[in-house]
């Protein structure tokens, strides 16, 4: 009787363990997506635009930290499209990246289901076309990853939050712009400054209450400075990171970058200005939006705030305030300040540097003179099934050298738990933006001239900020440490989508030769095979 009674115990408990474990998984969240053209205005030209479900911009996607995304994107443009999820790190899952490194495009009158995790992230992101010239006319959105309720956040629940998604914009069409490039010319100046794919919009809360505002430069070139009349902002977090909190009354918010800032309307209750504008540009765009007090009375008025007079060093100067809160919480539940990425050595160093040659009498875009081009087979594909001829581990060099400029498929080699420093040296006159999928990394210095060794000295090694995106000044240099923790091929460029259309862009293969589950996830049986792997079983 009593091993009968051991029995039904042991039954019970594995039942009850099964139950807890599909109990303890993550929500799924479903959706189905549309890319369509349609015709808007938001420059008083009618234009072509790309619609998401019928949108510009495009569906928010509201979501909470280790949530699972099912998105079935159907592709109704005339040519293959992609979106990519700026800053989602897709852990052990580049499969899902949404680049032409990872993925083949959807076909037109085709579809391709997206499954993904928001896997111990929270903050304030967007997505976007990474195909072509596609994001130069729309199909971009935000997506906001919200804290579980059991995660505290460093700050009061705020009233609500607005996501603002600004960006330069041309009345040109995606087509007219991408014949301009191929032609060995740089993009003409922008058309205008877009909030929300508007020249005008509002945004109302009560008085005394706090709100968040999710900032985004979605533009294609262009760094802006963002204010609101009358009222300070506070920065509580940078891309997935909390930040010190400290008071602003205008940021500078560079091309691929977001932040999320608290506003309290503690002002009298009238209709105050948001203001979005150009910096660094000799002509200066700039976009406006209201703050509209619910008991209101009042419309706009008095002059609009103006942006900061001081301009690289000033923006350089601020950049450097933002520190990381080593006792908040991020995703997970213990603080961000317990890992210490400062004391870990570092195990390979990189140095690129960015250019403008001309090759074969066009102008291209470049790092450590090696111009990026795209293979018709995706580089996450070749690898996977082993085919040879696609790309090289030995087609750029991790340092700047002299020579001439050429073409390459470069991906650098690099392994599964390496902690690496990359340095990105712009020796041109313009402002530079960089991006690194699959990651978020510590941006532990600027500087002004060229890196040396002697220039770690300057390293913030204790809260530096993490981020996925950084820039970099003119004539200058910024320096970024990255914990290669994400198994995957991913996809470092610039985030000024001409300069990466030209092949300001590399790849970053991150390697474990042990073959594991929890390593990496294996190819998705929907995958798309394209170039050299069509015809081959995922």
């Amino acid at each position: 009787m009593g091993k009968v009674a051991l029995f039904y115990l042991i039954c019970g408990i594995l039942v009850f363990g099964s139950v807890s474990v599909v109990k303890a998984e993550d929500a799924y969240r479903y959706f189905t997506w549309t890319a369509t053209y349609g015709t808007a205005s938001p420059l008083g030209v009618p234009q072509q635009i790309i619609l998401i479900n019928g949108q510009f911009p495009g569906p928010k996607l509201d979501l909470i930290t280790n949530e699972n995304v099912i998105l079935n994107l159907i592709n109704k443009l005339d040519e293959p499209l992609l979106l990519t999820w700026n800053g989602i790190k897709q852990r052990k899952n580049s499969w899902q990246d949404g680049v032409l490194g990872t993925n083949c495009p959807i076909p037109p009158n085709s579809n391709y289901t997206y499954k993904f995790q928001m896997k111990d992230q929270i903050g304030s992101y967007t997505y976007f076309p990474s195909t072509q010239l596609h994001r130069a006319v729309g199909g971009f959105g935000a997506l906001n990853i919200y804290a579980r309720s059991v995660i505290p956040v460093p700050y009061a629940k705020p009233a609500g939050d607005f996501s603002l998604l600004i960006g330069d914009w041309y009345k040109s069409s995606h087509k007219v712009l991408r014949q301009i490039l191929d032609s060995g010319k740089s993009l003409p100046f922008p058309s205008g400054l877009l909030i929300n794919g508007q020249k005008q919009s509002s945004f109302t809360g009560d008085q005394g209450k706090t709100y968040m505002f999710r900032i985004s430069n979605v533009g294609l070139k262009n760094t802006f400075n963002f204010r609101i009349q009358g009222h300070k902002m506070r920065v509580v977090e940078v891309e997935g990171s909390h930040v010190i909190q400290s008071l602003y009354d205008s940021l500078d918010v560079h091309v691929g970058q977001s932040m999320s800032v608290l506003v309290t309307l503690d002002q009298p209750p009238k209709d105050y200005y948001i203001v979005a504008s150009t910096r660094f540009t000799r002509t200066v765009l700039t976009a406006t939006a209201v703050l509209h007090y619910s008991n209101s009375q009042t419309s706009v008025s008095g002059p609009m705030p103006s942006a900061p007079a001081g301009q690289m060093h000033w923006s350089m100067l601020q950049a450097r305030t933002f520190r990381w809160n080593l006792t908040a919480n991020a995703a997970r539940p213990n603080p961000q300040g317990t890992f210490h990425y400062g004391k870990i050595t570092i195990s390979r160093s990189f140095v690129l540097a960015n250019s403008a040659p001309l090759i074969n009498g066009k102008l291209r875009y470049a790092v450590n003179r090696v111009s990026y081009v795209n293979p018709d087979t995706p580089l996450k594909l070749a690898d996977h099934f082993n085919i040879p001829g696609v790309f090289s581990l030995n087609s750029i060099q991790t340092f700047p050298s002299d020579g001439s400029p050429y073409l390459a498929t470069a991906v650098f080699p690099a392994s599964h738990h390496d902690f690496i420093e990359i340095v990105f040296q712009n020796n041109e006159a313009t402002m530079q933006s960089w991006h690194l999928d699959g990651y978020d990394f510590w941006v532990v210095g600027f500087g002004s001239g060229t890196w040396t060794q002697a220039s770690r000295n300057k390293y913030n090694l204790v809260d530096a900020p993490t981020r996925h995106t950084t820039q970099v000044y003119p004539k200058s240099w910024t320096a970024i440490l990255v914990s290669l923790d994400n198994q995957g091929m991913w996809n470092l460029r610039s985030a000024m989508w001409d300069r990466q259309y030209l092949g300001q862009q590399v790849y970053l293969r991150v390697y474990n030769p042990t073959q594991s589950l929890a390593n990496e996830y294996y190819i998705p049986t929907n995958a798309l095979l394209c170039g050299k792997a069509a015809g081959r079983h995922p």
